[in-house]
Formats: C-alpha cells, sequence, structure tokens
C-alpha cells in the first residue's frame, strides 16, 4: 500500500503559528510600544534593516532550490506552462485588484473608511501580483504533481518577475489612484528577488559540484529549510507588533482582508484546472497548474508592500492576513484536486 503523503510539521500548521504570532506581535507591540516606534526608523531607502534581514532570510532558502536548466525542457509540456503563465500574468492580478475593489469599496464600505480601502487594494495587488515560489512544491507533491514540471513553472515564474512584477503592480496601482514610488518598487525587486536569486544560484551550483546533487537536495536543503520558516515567523511578530494598534481599533479588519482573498483563491483554482481539463492537461500537469496560480508568493509581497507604503501600513497587513489563510485554503484545493484526480 503506497503511504499517504502528508505535509511537513511546520507547513501543516502554519495558520497556527501565523494565529500566534499575530497574538503575540499584538501583546509585544502593546507593551513595547516605544520600542517599536524606535525600530520603525531603522531604515535606508525606505526599506527597514531587521525586517529586510528577516525577509532575506526567508527567500533566499527558496531560491536554493530553483534549476534555471530545467527552463530547456519547456517544450516537453508547452500547454502546462502557458496555462500557468497566462493565469498568473494575464487574469491573476487583474481578478485579485477587480475583487479587492468590490469587497473593499462597495461591498464592505459601511465598515472601511475610503482611505483605507486604498491601501488595503494596494496590498491586494501586491500580493496577486506574485505567484508562489516555495509552498507550491508542497502542494504539488501531495497531489501527486509532476515534480520536474513544478520545477520548470517555478523557475520560468521567478524569471518572469524580474521582469513584470514591476510593471504589473505600477499599472494596478495606478488605475487605483494609489501613488507608486517607482524607485522603491524596483528596489524591493532588486533586494527580495534578483540578489537572493543570484545567491542562491552561484551557492547551489558550488555545493553540487563540491559534494554531489544527492547530498544538496536529501540533506542540505532539508537542514536549511528551518531558516525559512523561522525568519517567516519572527517578521509576521514584528508586523503585529507594528500593527497591533490599528487591529485592536478594527478587530474585524482580519475578516474583512480575508473574504476577498480567499474568494480569489478559489477562483483562479477553478479557473485554472477546469481550463487544463479543457486542454486535455495530464493530472500531474493540471494540478499543480492550478495550485501555483491560487497561491503566492507572500513572502516577497511583504517585503514590496513595507517598502512602498511602510511597516504599519493596511497594505502590508493585507499581505500578512494572505499568510494566515493561505494554508487552509490550499489544503481544501489539495484534498480537492487528490478526490478529482483524473
Amino acid at each position: 500500500m503506497t503511504a499517504k503523503k502528508e505535509i511537513a510539521f511546520f507547513e501543516k500548521y502554519l495558520s497556527l503559528w501565523v494565529a500566534l504570532c499575530i497574538l503575540g506581535g499584538i501583546g509585544i507591540g502593546f507593551i513595547a510600544g516605544d520600542l517599536m516606534e524606535i525600530m520603525s526608523t531603522w531604515e535606508v531607502y525606505q526599506v527597514n534593516i531587521p525586517i529586510a534581514i528577516l525577509i532575506w532570510m526567508m527567500i533566499y532558502p527558496m531560491m536554493l532550490q530553483i534549476d534555471f536548466s530545467s527552463i530547456k525542457e519547456v517544450g516537453k509540456k508547452p500547454k502546462g506552462i502557458f496555462l500557468t503563465l497566462v493565469m498568473n500574468w494575464l487574469i491573476k492580478p487583474f481578478t485579485m485588484a477587480f475583487f479587492a475593489w468590490i469587497f473593499f469599496t462597495k461591498i464592505f464600505a459601511a465598515f472601511i473608511d475610503p482611505s483605507l480601502a486604498g491601501e488595503y487594494i494596494a496590498g491586494a495587488i501586491i500580493l496577486g501580483a506574485a505567484p508562489c515560489t516555495a509552498m507550491v512544491f508542497v502542494w504539488s507533491y501531495l497531489t501527486d504533481g509532476d515534480p520536474n514540471y513544478t520545477l520548470m513553472q517555478v523557475s520560468i515564474n521567478d524569471l518572469i518577475i524580474l521582469v513584470a512584477f514591476v510593471p504589473i503592480v505600477g499599472l494596478l496601482l495606478g488605475i487605483t489612484d494609489v501613488v507608486v514610488p517607482y524607485e522603491t518598487l524596483v528596489l524591493s525587486i532588486l533586494i527580495y528577488v534578483v540578489i537572493p536569486l543570484i545567491a542562491g544560484a552561484i551557492t547551489s551550483k558550488y555545493l553540487i559540484k563540491k559534494r554531489g546533487e544527492d547530498w544538496f537536495k536529501t540533506q542540505f536543503l532539508p537542514k536549511f529549510k528551518p531558516v525559512s520558516i523561522i525568519a517567516l515567523l519572527l517578521t509576521l511578530i514584528l508586523l503585529f507588533a507594528f500593527q497591533g494598534e490599528n487591529i485592536l481599533n478594527n478587530p474585524l479588519v482580519i475578516l474583512f482582508i480575508a473574504v476577498p482573498l480567499i474568494i480569489q483563491t478559489y477562483f483562479i483554482f477553478f479557473a485554472t484546472w477546469f481550463a487544463g481539463k479543457k486542454l486535455k492537461l495530464t493530472h500531474p500537469v493540471c494540478a499543480p497548474a492550478a495550485l501555483i496560480g491560487a497561491s503566492n508568493f507572500f513572502e516577497l509581497s511583504v517585503a514590496v508592500a513595507i517598502g512602498l507604503f511602510g511597516l504599519q501600513s493596511p497594505a502590508a497587513l493585507v499581505c500578512v492576513v494572505g499568510v494566515l489563510v493561505e494554508v487552509p485554503v490550499m489544503l481544501s484545493l489539495v484534498n480537492y484536486a487528490n478526490k478529482k484526480k483524473f
């Protein structure tokens, strides 16, 4: 009998850890408010140094997994890659902006101040424009996805982020009348994508050459992986320490933010899933294609939102709530994909 695949402990209970970080962060912010104010001033070109270090620690381990040599295999499954690119870059950012606009300015207008609604929309746009990089490997594994195809998806998306993320975010923020400091947006991509991507490629190439690919994948990467999770949790504690006052003043804000994010996730998954079936993709290709579109590169999103709008901004809060809701929602979609396997 084939052993049941399970998500690793930290990833499985990520929503619980995030919830605990929310409570812990709010408590720290309440107790040490003055210290938080001092830490918020530790910036260089609008980049908060402690947060930047933690986010870099989150992203760098992910970049170690990327193998750009896999891109040469793209011709073997062109329909799957085509579907991934269309959903991730031509549809997803725009539907996210639409759902955020509908809910924050119309449906929840009685509960959300118009000035705050604009920043909530901005946070959702930033979140929706960054397709998943790390967790999609977990979702693909749990649905018996093709690991080589998943690697191709992630590698291609990481390259496209370099050229498409800034103009898409800039365009959608401009449409929603949010002032865009492009130099900060470009700097965020440089710090949180370009540098860790190059560092990860150099590190992995060196270690594979010195110790072998098997050692790199089975020993080095698993031991390095907790660094990313720990950095994520510490980042969330700091963010909620800065966000505590906003949340205490409006405790329902997390629920209001979560609703459009959850709807967007299900919408993109099912749109991609049924499009994949129409294209006659196999399950090992269709499942990860749908899951990578539904999930987000929340580490990058948090970093960019902080860079553009600040640590205490509603935009940064949206990206953090994205982390909170992603795991349970994605696990429900994994369960659906496994039940409907074809």
